[in-house]
């Protein structure tokens, strides 16, 4: 995503293991035989490195709590790009010395916090104007980010952000790493760019069929080039 707009720049498709597994279920679906099982984080992982290696320009990494876990964080950590990953109710958070004690699940944490700790700010334009949102944010510790990769430097934080619902209450929770003195602004900011992904699967949907018969196969998601098939993008 950039200022221009937003659209995919890469796929992978997810085989569950029941599905590697099954040689029959490969061959139908035309499946390399060199296509072993990975988890979800793992295929995160693997398109994060190529856009790393192909030298696209980015800062933050935005996603579900599916993968707000160990993997996808240290990878990030290593490369000094920041985040803003969902993780669940459940995931254990502590701060460390310097920082105010927190200590506790996501939820326990959110059920805790004094009014005092909540900013009513927008998560970007939608459809019915700005998307608003209270949200909190904890810082729990600053790391040198030499910890992760030798050849970088400089303060980053660690953190806990907290988005609680106008309508109904419900949370949801982000763990986050920035350079430290990172506002909560652009950290709601970066969190609330998921919504382009949610925007480029209905186009998907909608104009390239993804949602029906002729993407369930390897080849749907992973076309041989044609030498008769040429894709210019143009910024004009």
């Amino acid at each position: 995503m950039s200022r221009h707009g937003h659209a995919f720049i890469d796929r992978a498709l997810y085989l569950p293991k029941s599905w590697a597994d099954d040689a029959a279920r490969r061959a139908g679906a035309h499946v390399p035989e060199a296509v072993k099982f990975a988890t979800k984080p793992r295929l995160a992982v693997s398109m994060i490195e190529r856009a790393i290696g192909a030298e696209v320009p980015f800062a933050w990494v935005a996603a579900d709590s599916i993968y707000g876990v160990g993997e996808v964080e240290m990878a990030l950590r290593r490369a000094g790009k920041g985040y803003v990953l969902g993780v669940n109710a459940t995931q254990q958070f502590h701060s460390w010395i310097g920082k105010p004690p927190v200590f506790g699940t996501t939820e326990a944490i959110a059920q805790e916090l004094d009014a005092s700790a909540w900013q009513r700010l927008s998560a970007g334009e939608g459809t019915k104007g700005a998307r608003l949102y209270d949200w909190a944010y904890l810082e729990l510790a600053d790391l040198d980010a030499s910890e992760y990769d030798s050849r970088r430097g400089g303060l980053w934080t660690r953190g806990l952000l907290i988005r609680r619902s106008l309508a109904d209450g419900a949370c949801a929770y982000f763990t986050t790493w920035c350079p430290a003195g990172t506002s909560i602004e652009t950290l709601v900011a970066v969190e609330g760019q998921r919504w382009s992904i949610e925007d480029s699967f209905e186009t998907a949907k909608n104009e390239l069929g993804l949602d029906h018969n002729e993407t369930r196969s390897w080849h749907g998601w992973h076309p041989q080039p044609s030498p008769h098939f040429y894709l210019i993008i143009s910024e004009r």
